[in-house]
């Protein structure tokens, strides 16, 4: 039990997994976290003393470091992940487009702080990346000019000047380094250059990768951050850009009734990191060993004839039929949890029966029912529903062989003929 601190943010550590602790908190600092740290931390009442009531806390599945409210209220949070830091880094390096990091990017001592570990990775990735200087691109801009440039914007003109011939209300295309990847990696360089606790070496690499970037637009806070497209121009970028989407989607979280609240610090979603690590992992296992292509967290399959009703499979891997044309084989959903649980069994049975599938797959982080089956009789032929564990704790190659053992045995259990009516 801690006792509230004076002159400073309370400093509340709790790691992922462990059981409640107590704290005493005062008024302000208990409205802080209910208000602000619903998301990330459970709270209880444990018991009344002579200072007043004493709280128990409890992590979710949020890692990192944050601080929430301000004066009396103040508290800074930090959580730290159950899996090693050199293994979270393992899993941060598989990008849902299954781009990989270079293994000498994520070489890291286990034990080490999870954000200077990010700050130091996201540095080297991004200065590998500008490494023959930054990229260019093509954007669309507006402006208004005494000469013409590009096409003049005739209904601007008509609205803003009628019959006057000058200004120009005009659109041109500028080639500029103001893209999409470089605005990630000035706002990822940004945001970890303010974080307490890294190597001054490390912080000094950062600020350098804002001159590098000079003349770029960092996303602002709060704001949707710029979208891109893997290609072969940018593949370069590709890990830096990967880890500075974590950075700055760690900056702020977002609650079921639409409130988005922006942090002071960095967290990270477990349940969203391991969700992100299998579909983009297995995935490459499945089509390196059977071909067809895998879709990862796709948003494109419906439960019901209207698609009202949005189906949300970790992985869907496709396959071509007897006539050539991809479809779903195989589908995967990622537990970050022990075990499966009673809801997590309908989910699965919901997608194999609108895919048409005889077997699902249900791919825990621990428990005791790796290689178990439900089998669930059906109109068409039984639909089994397997439960595999994917211990993260492991070391690295040992993890990547589980992967690929993983996908052998999804692939030996698969039925290849769809059932009747799919």
């Amino acid at each position: 039990m801690t006792a509230p601190r004076r002159g400073g943010p309370l400093p509340v550590e709790l790691a992922e997994g462990d059981d409640w602790s107590t704290w005493a908190l005062t008024t302000a600092q208990l409205d802080t976290l209910r208000t602000r740290a619903e998301k990330i931390v459970d709270i209880q009442p444990a018991e009344r003393g002579a200072e007043g009531w004493r709280w128990r806390l409890k992590a979710k599945r949020t890692v990192g470091t944050v601080r929430f409210g301000s004066g009396e209220g103040a508290v800074q949070l930090r959580i730290t992940p159950k899996v090693p830091v050199d293994r979270l880094l393992h899993l941060l390096a598989h990008a849902p487009d299954r781009a990989r990091w270079d293994h000498g990017l994520v070489d890291t001592a286990a034990r080490e702080e999870l954000f200077p570990a990010v700050a130091r990775t996201f540095v080297r990735a991004a200065e590998r990346a500008l490494r023959s200087g930054p990229l260019s691109g093509y954007q669309g801009r507006e402006d208004t000019s005494t000469t013409l440039r590009g096409r003049l914007r005739v209904a601007a003109q008509l609205r803003r000047r009628p019959g006057l011939a000058l200004p120009l209300e005009v659109a041109y295309d500028e080639h500029t380094p103001d893209i999409p990847e470089n605005r990630l990696l000035l706002g990822a360089a940004r945001r970890l250059a303010r974080l307490p606790g890294l190597e001054p070496s490390v912080r000094s690499r950062l600020r350098g990768l804002d001159v590098l970037l000079d003349g770029v637009t960092a996303p602002a806070l709060g704001a949707r951050l710029p979208a891109w497209t893997p290609t072969r121009l940018n593949a370069r970028y590709g890990p830096a850009l990967r880890l500075a989407e974590l950075v700055l989607r760690g900056a702020s979280f977002e609650y079921a009734d639409g409130r988005r609240v922006r942090v002071d610090g960095l967290l990270l979603n477990m349940e969203k990191v391991y969700e992100d690590f299998l579909a983009a992992a297995l995935g490459a296992v499945l089509q390196r060993r059977a071909g067809g292509r895998p879709q990862p967290h796709p948003r494109t399959h419906h439960l019901d004839d209207r698609r009202e009703h949005l189906l949300l499979p970790d992985l869907v891997h496709l396959l071509p039929d007897d006539g050539g044309v991809l479809r779903p084989a195989v589908v995967v959903d990622a537990k970050y949890q022990e075990g499966v649980r009673r809801e997590n069994l309908y989910q699965m049975l919901a997608y194999c029966t609108r895919f048409g599938l005889h077997e699902g797959h249900l791919v825990c982080v621990a428990g005791d029912g790796d290689g178990t089956a439900v089998r669930v009789p059906a109109p068409g032929g039984t639909i089994t529903l397997h439960r595999h564990v994917l211990d993260l704790s492991l070391p690295r190659q040992a993890l990547t062989d589980r992967l690929e053992e993983l996908g052998r045995t999804i692939l030996r259990a698969r039925t290849a003929a769809a059932r009747p009516g799919a």
